[in-house]
C-alpha cells in the first residue's frame, strides 16, 4: 500500500500482519511474519504485542500467531445467520463416533430451541425427533438453553414450558440448572420417546452466552449419568474446543 496523506500507515501495517496470519492454514512464526511483512524486528514486536493484547491475534505456547477471538466476534456480527455446522461438522461426527449414539445440534430459532442437524441416526434407534423439531424444556438440550438463558425471549419460553408440566418444582429445577452450569452437562430422560435418554452440552461464546447445544441420544441404559464418566468428559472437551473458537474462556 502506497503512502497517502488520507490514510494511517501504522494501521495499514497492523492490518497487513493480520492478513498474513489469516491467509495461513497454520499458526505463523515471528520470523515468517517479518519475512512476509518486511517490518523491522523492534516494530514487529510492538505490533504483535498490541494486536495480541487487543485479542485480534493469539500467541500460542510455541510463540506462533493465529487469529484471536475478536476477529471471530467481528465475523459473527457480520455474518449473523452463518450456518455454524459447515465448519463444525467434523467435530460433531467425532462426538457420534465416540458415543456411538445419535448426535443432534440445536440452536435458538425465533422462540424455541430447534434441532438443525442430526448425525449417526442409522444405528437402530428412533430418537423421536427430526430436523426442525422444537425441543421441550425437559429435554437435555432444552435444559442447556434454560441454564444459559440470557434474554427475555428465552425466559418467556421457560415460563410457558413450566406451565405445561404438572407439579413442576421451580426450586428443584433451578438447582439442576446451577449444576448444569457447574458441570457443563445436562441429563434427561427424553420426553419425546419412551426408554430413551440423553445428555446435552453447551457451545458458548466469548460472553459466556449459548451459541448452540449438542445432545447425544440413546437407550436409557446406555446413557451415563455421571458427569465424570469418560465418554461425557470427551464430549465436554470437544464442545469446549468448539467454544474456544467463539472466544469462550473458562
Amino acid at each position: 500500500m502506497t503512502k497517502s496523506p488520507t490514510t494511517i500507515g501504522s494501521l495499514a501495517q497492523g492490518i497487513k500482519i493480520i492478513d498474513v496470519v489469516a491467509q495461513s492454514d497454520f499458526p505463523v512464526k515471528f520470523t515468517e511474519l517479518q519475512q512476509e511483512t518486511g517490518i523491522s524486528k523492534s516494530n514487529l514486536y510492538k505490533y504483535l504485542n498490541t494486536l495480541t493484547q487487543l485479542d485480534l491475534l493469539y500467541r500460542d505456547r510455541q510463540g506462533a500467531y493465529s487469529l484471536g477471538y475478536k476477529i471471530l466476534e467481528y465475523g459473527n456480527k457480520a455474518m449473523k445467520n452463518h450456518d455454524i455446522t459447515i465448519k463444525l461438522t467434523p467435530y460433531f461426527k467425532e462426538i457420534s463416533n465416540i458415543t456411538q449414539m445419535s448426535t443432534s445440534l440445536s440452536i435458538w430459532l425465533n422462540d424455541n430451541p430447534v434441532i438443525t442437524n442430526i448425525w449417526n441416526t442409522n444405528y437402530g434407534i428412533n430418537i423421536g425427533a427430526q430436523i426442525g423439531t422444537k425441543l421441550p424444556l425437559l429435554s437435555a438440550a432444552g435444559k442447556v438453553f434454560a441454564a444459559y438463558a440470557n434474554s427475555e425471549e428465552v425466559f418467556q419460553w421457560i415460563k410457558e414450558e413450566q406451565s405445561k408440566i404438572p407439579n413442576f418444582s421451580k426450586d428443584e429445577f433451578e438447582q439442576e440448572l446451577q449444576e448444569i452450569r457447574k458441570e457443563f452437562v445436562a441429563f434427561a430422560q427424553e420426553p419425546l420417546v419412551n426408554h430413551v435418554s440423553s445428555f446435552g452440552v453447551p457451545i458458548l461464546n466469548y460472553q459466556n452466552e449459548i451459541v448452540a447445544a449438542v445432545a447425544d441420544i440413546g437407550f436409557s441404559e446406555e446413557i451415563p449419568t455421571d458427569s465424570e464418566h469418560e465418554m461425557i468428559r470427551k464430549v465436554i472437551d470437544i464442545c469446549k474446543e468448539i467454544s474456544d473458537m467463539y472466544g469462550y474462556r473458562e
